[in-house]
């Protein structure tokens, strides 16, 4: 969910509906792609600002509370999100050599997906 790509329902040739990701960098295209692959469909930001997602326990939305978008001197990018069941989430990603020196033993861990 740590991503700024937008969604485009298409017709395949067939008339069957498709979603299409557009991102801003390939980067971010083949991380979203490659979760649909594993089973985290990002289907669409919602006009509630919820990220609409499609698991294997079914459709998730994520309300979108704030993003820090990736530059060039924090070399991340941030998201916090609440889930359905109240929960505040802190996503990030970015270069590992930035991200692992953040990280505190007990404090944090650095999960990778």
């Amino acid at each position: 969910m740590c991503h700024t790509v937008i969604t485009d329902t298409k017709m395949d040739k067939q008339w069957q509906s498709f979603v299409a990701y557009n991102a801003s960098s390939p980067d971010e295209l083949a991380l979203v792609n490659g979760a649909r692959h594993l089973g985290f469909f990002f289907r669409e930001r919602d006009d509630e600002n919820n990220m609409v997602c499609e698991t294997w326990d079914g459709v998730k939305k994520y309300k979108l509370l704030n993003l820090i978008e990736f530059d060039s001197t924090r070399k991340r990018m941030t998201v916090v999100v609440r889930t359905q069941q109240d929960q505040v989430l802190v996503i990030c990603k970015g270069a590992d050599s930035i991200i692992e020196k953040r990280l505190r033993p007990g404090q944090a861990s650095l999960r990778t997906t």
